[in-house]
């Protein structure tokens, strides 16, 4: 087992923790691209930034390799800032606390940020250093890829000029990422509608927590549970028993995040509570069924608010927002005829917001068909229209599909089998990867996507392991070694 003061005179994890002490949460990359920025002016390299934000640092070519074809060297700035209920970092400004348990550096109560300053950090010690040999090397740093990807989607032309592309946002060593589902997000919106608050009823709170989430493209097939689902599922099923009122409702922290926390601000009279508690004690005894070992510390609890408020939403409202919620297609849709446990398409109701005059829910869709990623987003604009909802798509981006022919897909399957003695695997993933988008910013270029073992991306408890790291970045420079 490694210490700290062991680990970081690796210089890839040198710089990994230089990355936990900078915020960078999606759309707050500013400190961390000046920091590449100085980054390259310290070490003297070219680099280049665009309008949106990214930034590309370039490194020439090694004696040897100036007349072969460069590369592009691709990961993202920004990570998904999650953390549990009883945390109390501030992501703009605070560190990520981490630490070493045996291979694994683990944030216990954060996202850890390795998804994907992994990606970051080896490309910074690679670029520093003298020791490797590359054709010449075009550093890609993209900004806002976890809710969006409007870096990779916004990308100035001649920003990058290579005809091959190595993204470094994949989670398994061993396995190359050779295509991507697409995605679209929807965004739907109610407007709020009140009434006075009934002085006979108080108000409770009704929450959903205890789930792991996850990743909604990586982990959808799990089965985890989802706590908006839960609270609306709840909330149905105790307004069918007593007479209450919905005050607020908020769930979720991140669209392609699987959401762990939700809660509702309800107004019930007290002679209803015998009853809402034994409705609890029902859903909870289901709950744990039916999530099993999968999520098994599910809880929904139910105990007095000590707000206050003078007005709670109407019946029609009420009634429209968790039909909305309870209807809406959530999880698994299709698994791939293609390939074998690959999911085809998945959606996730990844957030409800309490607005100051609506409720929005963020639904995020995801497919390696396009058409069948076009067919979700019609039933849930069916939907919305039917509860009076209006719905807009703010983001969409193109499944990356598999390509028959990729030298650069060869080049690696050849250097893994150098490095390791065991045969690269390739597969196709049911998640976002900015190279989709690459095809239409850059071209119909070359491109495969590595990366160490991850486990818990997108939630507190993120961990990397590090011997694996290790090995992916000698992967790493054994393909540069090897490209012709």
């Amino acid at each position: 087992m490694k210490d700290i003061n062991t680990l970081l005179e690796n210089r890839i994890f040198y710089y990994f923790d230089k990355l936990t002490k900078i915020p960078r949460c999606s759309f707050e990359e500013e400190k961390i691209r000046a920091y590449l920025i100085n980054f390259a002016k310290e070490k003297g390299l070219e680099y280049k930034t665009d309008e949106i934000g990214n930034v590309v640092i370039i490194k020439e070519a090694t004696e040897g390799y100036e007349d072969v074809d460069s590369i592009i060297l691709q990961g993202h700035m920004d990570m998904v800032c999650e953390k549990t209920p009883e945390c109390t970092i501030d992501f703009s400004k605070d560190p990520i606390k981490y630490e070493i348990d045996g291979d694994f550096i683990i944030a216990r109560e954060t996202t850890l940020g390795a998804d994907n300053g992994i990606a970051v950090a080896m490309t910074l010690a690679l670029l520093e250093s003298n020791d490797y040999k590359h054709p010449k090397i075009e550093a890609l740093f993209t900004v806002n890829e976890e809710s969006g990807m409007t870096g990779a989607a916004n990308l100035e032309k001649g920003m990058v000029t290579s005809k091959r592309l190595l993204n470094i946002d994949s989670e398994t060593e061993g396995v190359g990422c050779i295509s991507c589902a697409g995605a679209e997000r929807d965004l739907i919106k109610l407007q709020k509608e009140y009434k006075e608050l009934d002085k006979n009823k108080n108000l409770y709170e009704i929450i959903v927590n205890g789930l792991k989430g996850g990743h909604s493209g990586q982990e959808i097939q799990v089965g985890l549970g989802n706590a908006v689902k839960i609270l609306g599922r709840s909330l149905y099923r105790i307004f069918e028993k007593v007479d209450g009122d919905l005050v607020e409702i908020e769930g979720g922290a991140k669209p392609n995040a699987i959401p762990r926390y939700a809660r509702a601000l309800v107004a019930v009279r007290e002679e209803d509570i015998k009853k809402i508690q034994d409705v609890i004690v029902e859903l909870n005894s289901h709950f744990v069924t039916e999530l099993g070992k999968v999520d098994p510390d599910v809880r929904l609890n139910f105990e007095k608010s000590k707000e206050s408020r003078d007005k709670a939403f109407t019946d029609d409202f009420k009634n429209k927002i968790l039909g909305l919620i309870n209807v809406l297609p959530n999880g698994v849709i299709a698994m791939s005829k293609n390939i074998e446990g690959l999911v085809e398409t998945s959606v996730n109701v990844g957030v409800i917001e309490n607005k100051e005059d609506s409720v929005n829910i963020i639904s995020n869709i995801r497919s390696s068909v396009q058409s069948s990623k076009e067919y979700i987003g019609l039933v849930n604009k069916i939907a919305a229209e039917n509860f009076g909802a209006d719905i807009e798509i703010i983001t969409k981006y193109p499944a990356w599909e598999y390509k028959e022919h990729s030298p650069l897909r060869e080049v690696a399957k050849k250097a893994y089998k150098e490095v390791s003695g065991k045969e690269f695997k390739l597969e196709a993933i049911h998640a976002g990867l900015e190279c989709g988008i690459f095809v239409e910013t850059i071209g119909d270029i070359d491109m495969l996507s590595i990366g160490p073992n991850m486990k818990g991306v997108h939630a507190p408890g993120e961990h990397l392991s590090i011997s694996s790291t290790e090995r992916v970045f000698d992967f790493l420079i054994k393909i540069l070694e090897n490209l012709k």
